[in-house]
């Protein structure tokens, strides 16, 4: 197998041997659709974000799917002595803040994606805000991404990290242990933005149907009827006009 899209086989063992066991301690596990993963070559994990701990949870199922989760982390942390080395050995991508940097980490996860990685991206670029848990409205990094390399965007949706850590809090909550639930759909059809120049427009239109695709697995999880229109933290309403059942 070739390690392009991974660390070293030490750094690999050492972080499997470091959390694969909280992971299999501290939650159950209900994975569906992982055939929907292509195996090889560069592809985007687009998902909904629940907690500070479903990175882990998330990586967890793409590792026993034959995959590495490379994620994107801000780019001080690249500089913190230690720290820094490892999760570069370990494949993350940095983020750099600001209109001028913001560039630079499209064009990492890009050499990313070309060189075969598996692309963990949160199009909401935060935990959801959203009263209900849904996915809020997406920024248009992973469209702009999508459509400039051709990978595959994977919609993936999961439910249960906020029992084991709900966003803004600092305690886990251990017990009882927790079902992380996830599904897996298949690959976003952008096909009708090829040879389309990526302009606003475009990059909104895709941005909307990888946050639907998302949205339409969290529903099946869920067994509910997700909101018509997606949570929009940016207007005063938080969506483009009042929801019915506000």
């Amino acid at each position: 197998m070739s390690r392009r899209d991974r660390p070293s086989r030490f750094w690999e063992s050492v972080a499997v041997v470091l959390l694969k066991p909280p992971m299999l301690l501290l939650t159950k596990r209900d994975w569906r659709g992982g055939e929907n993963v292509p195996r090889t070559g560069g592809v985007i994990i687009a998902a909904n974000h629940l907690s500070w701990t479903d990175p882990m949870l998330l990586g967890h199922f793409l590792y026993e799917s034959g995959r590495w989760p490379v994620y994107l982390a801000k780019s001080g942390l690249f500089r913190v002595p230690v720290l820094g080395k490892i999760i570069a050995w370990l494949r993350t991508i940095p983020v750099y803040r600001g209109s001028s940097e913001a560039a630079r980490s499209l064009s990492a996860a890009e050499r990313g994606i070309e060189g075969g990685a598996s692309v963990i991206f949160y199009p909401e670029g935060t935990c959801t805000r959203d009263p209900g848990l849904w996915p809020m409205s997406g920024k248009t990094g992973v469209a702009r991404l999508a459509l400039a390399t051709g990978a595959p965007v994977i919609p993936v949706a999961h439910w249960g990290a906020q029992e084991l850590l709900p966003y803004g809090s600092k305690r886990p909550r251990f017990f009882p242990r927790k079902t992380f639930h996830l599904k897996v759909g298949p690959p976003v059809d952008l096909s009708r933005y090829a040879g389309r120049a990526p302009d606003g427009d475009a990059l909104r239109e895709a941005t909307a149907d990888i946050i639907a695709a998302i949205t339409a697995q969290l529903a099946d999880i869920r067994g509910e009827e997700p909101p018509p229109v997606p949570f929009d933290r940016n207007t005063p309403e938080g969506a483009q006009g009042k929801r019915s059942d506000d």
